[in-house]
């Protein structure tokens, strides 16, 4: 892994989550822990409105961080509406070390690259049931309340947890868009340091 994003991670702190918010992160280790056990393959199919920010970061932190600690698993995102993957998003995931090439324009597909030696993610706003997207056998992660309130169910999916986060996009257009969105992806990529970290080998 990069140097820059293996001394992000390491910095992560976990002892900073409310033990309200370990027992919420627990439902998702505890999934991923019990399909280790059972030699099941990992998925999560983190699930937002827009799949424009909160699922995305989810995804890619995800993604990253299970490398990160050794552990084989497969992320996803995607929402009920197509937008676009939002650009402050993109770059709080640049600024904590990630390298991020863009393609296209309306709706940009970004591949972020976290080690020389493992592949590159690939992020762009889709439909949760996008054909790049498992269709069984995963675990829907609910990062919002819209998403989690109006999509009661998700076919194929085995779990359906609500992990949710606030949206970065009230900051949007202020002197604190930035800070905002930052923050937002320090605390996703905490609290999946969290999941990864605390599994039982």
């Amino acid at each position: 892994m990069n140097s820059s994003l293996n001394k992000y991670i390491k910095d992560l702190d976990i002892s900073t989550l409310s033990n309200e918010r370990r027992s919420t992160l627990d439902t998702v280790k505890n999934n991923i822990q019990s399909k280790i056990e059972r030699s099941t393959p990992v998925k999560l199919h983190f699930i937002c409105t827009h799949n424009s920010r909160r699922s995305q970061l989810a995804q890619i932190w995800a993604q990253t961080i299970s490398v990160y600690y050794g552990v084989y698993l497969e992320a996803f995102s995607g929402g009920v509406e197509v937008t676009a993957f939002n650009e402050t998003a993109v770059h709080s995931l640049k600024k904590a070390g990630f390298e991020v090439v863009k393609e296209g324009i309306l709706n940009p597909v970004y591949t972020f690259t976290f080690d020389s030696d493992k592949p590159s993610i690939k992020a762009w706003s889709k439909l949760f049931d996008d054909a790049t997207n498992p269709q069984t056998g995963f675990a829907a992660l609910m990062t919002c309340a819209d998403a989690d309130e109006n999509c009661p169910f998700i076919p194929g999916a085995e779990k359906r947890l609500p992990l949710r986060y606030d949206d970065p996009k009230i900051s949007d257009g202020t002197t604190q868009e930035e800070e905002v969105y930052a923050a937002r992806s320090k605390q996703i990529a905490t609290e999946m340091k969290y999941i990864f970290s605390t599994l039982n080998s």
